[in-house]
């Protein structure tokens, strides 16, 4: 009689069960839940929604099914645990081109083996944030695209012939699309839940090793997939002979057009030094990196001129190159970072555009460019553009240095190793 009270109560419950099982575990299995329970509870809101109650059998099926695929997570603690294996771009480069196309079966042959693992690890590092945290709406919404990415890629047949590669093909790039968004995402998860964020150093090391591990992963996918397109000054993701000037020019000009639809003017860039080198590089990490830098150094010169619209200084950048590596320098005379601020500029959550005190109408200036940029999201005004970019240079064997005089203006610096194959240069 008990057990048939206790049956109804629970199928009472309806869409609310699901929010409950967690108490219903043992408690041994209660301790390693964790951030289990709060996606749980994220994908009861979502099913609770619905309305239609002729379909509540079939969506108390799914749903039942759903959250029970967030507990049988043992597939990824196993992959967690595995190493991942990373690639120099120097074997990307010379691995070449085979004309019975046996590289890039190769390619998605590695890419099979790897990615779930590499997936896995960043489940594992969503689930070491503190458990408030990891609660967070927009994050656990990134959390779960990552545990959907694993059991889809994990899921798929062994790659054996051009037809099972061209259907994997077209499941990484819709894997990519979903994506797109994650860095925006988690910047505004971030920032919503700033006030439960007790250790910082912990959420800098999370931040720095998921977003670096992304843009690996990314890398890597998209490596793949150029391997399809004919195009005799590329392998993969690789320019056989990159022009530093022409890709700061592409993204000068990018940056100089947002800076003109918000201030009416932009500043001059001369771009000087060894303007005519040429070597292998990947592009994709600096059209990260570069808008970023270039938008940082036309606002604060816009804002420290405001008053002299139309008479404003140039912005100088200075390209280096030599054996070991080369160095972009972008000089603005914005005025500086104040001393007050100096150390905190480098931090996740951080922007001097939010300290803009200067004039009124510079308080949501560029606020239109957040969602514009080929990062699907530049992150200013969340205070993520010039962490990532330090992190991203880090990753790939560089580093990404201020130089700052107060009442002046400020000079920085993205040094970044070559990868010719003369020396050690970074692992995607």
């Amino acid at each position: 009689m008990r057990r048939r009270m206790a049956g109804r109560a629970v199928q009472a419950l309806g869409s609310g069960a699901p929010r409950i099982m967690g108490f219903l575990l043992p408690p041994s299995s209660q301790k390693t839940v964790g951030l289990r329970s709060a996606l749980e509870i994220g994908v009861t809101a979502r099913f609770r929604s619905t309305s239609s109650i002729s379909s509540y059998s079939e969506l108390a099926r799914e749903r039942s099914k759903t959250v029970t695929s967030f507990y049988n997570q043992s597939a990824i603690d196993a992959s967690a645990e595995k190493p991942s294996v990373r690639l120099t771009p120097s074997t990307l480069l010379y691995a070449g081109k085979s004309p019975d196309g046996s590289h890039i079966l190769s390619s998605a042959k590695y890419l099979h083996k790897e990615l779930p693992v590499r997936i896995a690890h960043r489940i594992k590092g969503f689930r070491s944030l503190p458990f408030i945290i990891g609660c967070n709406p927009t994050i656990l919404q990134v959390h779960e695209l990552y545990i959907r990415a694993y059991h889809v890629l994990s899921d798929f047949p062994a790659i054996k012939d051009q037809d099972t590669e061209a259907r994997y093909s077209k499941l990484v790039q819709q894997l990519l699309d979903d994506h797109k968004d994650v860095v925006t995402m988690l910047a505004e998860g971030f920032r919503e839940c700033r006030k439960h964020i007790q250790n910082e150093a912990l959420i800098r090391n999370f931040l720095d090793t998921t977003l670096t591990s992304r843009l690996g992963i990314r890398m890597l996918a998209t490596h793949h997939l150029s391997l399809h397109e004919e195009n005799p000054e590329y392998v993969g993701i690789i320019c056989r002979r990159l022009s530093p000037k022409k890709i700061i020019e592409k993204w000068v000009d990018f940056a100089r057009r947002l800076c003109e639809h918000q201030y009416g003017n932009s500043p001059q860039v001369r771009i000087n030094g060894h303007v005519a080198a040429r070597f292998p590089f990947i592009p994709l990490p600096l059209d990260y990196i570069l808008p970023e830098l270039l938008k940082n150094a036309m606002r604060a010169t816009m804002e420290s001129h405001l008053d002299t619209p139309y008479n404003i200084p140039d912005v100088v950048v200075t390209i280096a190159n030599n054996d070991t590596d080369f160095v972009i320098r972008i000089a603005d005379r914005g005025g500086g970072i104040p001393h007050s601020i100096m150390d905190k500029v480098m931090d996740y959550h951080f922007s001097t555009a939010e300290q803009s005190t200067q004039d009124p109408r510079m308080s949501n200036l560029f606020n239109t460019m957040t969602n514009s940029g080929p990062q699907s999201g530049p992150m200013h005004g969340f205070g993520f553009g010039l962490p990532t970019s330090r992190a991203y240079a880090e990753y790939l064997g560089g580093s990404l240095a201020l130089q700052s005089m107060q009442g002046i203006g400020t000079d920085v610096y993205l040094r970044l190793r070559h990868i010719d194959g003369k020396g050690e240069s970074f692992r995607v």
